[in-house]
């Protein structure tokens, strides 16, 4: 026992010693909620929000909505999706104004990409019908490829991972060939946390002739990249992760400059047009990125995640991955030490630069303990088969919340085993 309780000693005064030396802490006091008890492990799904936007959503909803009325579409919301847009993709995606706009939810995004980017691929050579992707990447993006492979007549190429991983080099090599015409892979693995290879698996796609659309979801705001250098196509990702743009916030989607003119995205709204307000009697989309909109932008819910927006360009991207891989790799230490003998294995890679902002953790009774840990104050969430996912936002999440958030867990196995 002794033993133990030196061990777990030497834990504690190592987070602090870490808190004590991070450049980022005193970020934490500006989302509601982290001054708390409570330990939350969930940020890679819903991120705290800052205390800034209570302000500045009373102030738009007195000021601007109240006070401005419908003129505020002329004066300023009608440019706020591609404002907002050019934003994250400076600060958070290496790209270059003018290739990142805010539209609909993360799944209407991707349905118009992978569907605009499969057409214009099938219709410059008729052999390229096949779309491959990930069997264990996020469900929406395995449900909308089927479902437009089926609209289309197109074929689905699975490649088969490691749940512990993702598509590395190797795999993507063997799936694509002459008759693929799009590639979808996940940034950051939504299960694992594995960190994907973004310039090198679009190098592969791209000697193979396909287009890559990147679901960022898992990484935004979180691993820093630069879309542009890797010379990628198409990304798609939501806003309500890491840029804690609130439940629901509408997603971003990002095309690269030299395919807008070619890609016709499926769902023709107003929004989308040449001319707006013409209201004529045929669909003439616009150029560059208004063509990948539809309908009215989402004001409201597009707000909030301008105040982390501010607080990311103040830290820096760079600043934040560094956080993020000091306290995954803490967390990895803690559930070697207090966890590993419980039965508790490490579901992620080891080697952060494999390793985005989470870490799973796996155990036959996880689903019971995230439900005690719910009870108890302690918010991680769980993801089959048997993953217990530790979500830790650099900005907002600090080492002793970390090291006492696994505490709990070691308890709860031990309570559910």
């Amino acid at each position: 026992m002794p033993h133990h309780r030196d061990a777990d000693d030497g834990l504690a005064a190592e987070a602090a010693s870490l808190d004590a030396a991070d450049p980022l802490a005193r970020h934490r006091d500006a989302f509601v909620g982290a001054e708390s008890a409570l330990v939350y492990f969930d940020g890679n799904s819903l991120g705290r929000p800052p205390r800034a936007t209570a302000e500045r959503l009373s102030r738009f909803v007195t000021d601007e909505w109240g006070g401005r009325l419908i003129r505020g579409w002329d004066e300023a919301w009608m440019q706020l999706p591609f404002a907002i847009g050019d934003r994250i993709g400076a600060i958070a995606l290496g790209a270059a104004s003018g290739q990142t706009v805010i539209g609909d939810s993360t799944t209407v995004l991707l349905y118009k990409l992978l569907r605009a980017a499969l057409d214009a691929q099938s219709a410059a050579d008729p052999d390229r019908v096949e779309i491959v992707v990930g069997r264990d990447d996020f469900p929406t993006d395995r449900y909308l490829v089927e479902g437009i492979a089926a609209e289309r007549g197109a074929r689905v190429v699975w490649v088969d991972v490691d749940t512990s991983r993702g598509v590395d080099a190797d795999l993507l090599r063997a799936a694509v060939g002459p008759r693929t015409a799009v590639v979808l892979l996940s940034h950051v693995s939504y299960r694992s946390g594995y960190l994907a290879d973004g310039p090198g698996l679009t190098a592969i796609a791209h000697e193979a002739g396909a287009l890559v659309l990147w679901d960022l979801c898992h990484s935004a705001g979180s691993v820093p990249m630069d879309l542009d250098a890797w010379g990628a196509d198409l990304a798609v990702g939501c806003t309500y992760k890491y840029l804690n743009g609130g439940p629901g916030s509408p997603a971003f989607a990002y095309v690269a400059s030299r395919h807008q003119h070619r890609l016709v995205q499926p769902v023709q709204g107003w929004m989308g047009a040449a001319d707006v307000f013409s209201m004529g009697p045929v669909y003439r989309p616009a150029d560059g990125m208004r063509r990948f909109l539809s309908g009215t932008p989402p004001v409201l819910a597009m707000i909030a995640m301008q105040d982390t927006l501010d607080l990311l360009e103040d830290a820096g991207i760079a600043a934040v991955r560094t956080k993020s891989v000091a306290l995954t790799d803490f967390a990895i230490r803690v559930a070697d030490g207090i966890l590993s003998p419980l039965g508790v294995r490490l579901a992620s890679p080891r080697d952060a630069a494999e390793r985005g902002g989470h870490v799973t953790l796996s155990h036959p009774a996880m689903r019971a303990v995230t439900a005690r840990l719910w009870r108890d104050d302690v918010i991680p969430d769980y993801r089959d088969p048997h993953g217990l996912r530790i979500g830790l936002s650099p900005l907002s999440t600090s080492f002793i919340e970390t090291l006492t958030g696994l505490r709990a867990v070691a308890e709860a196995v031990r309570a559910e085993s």
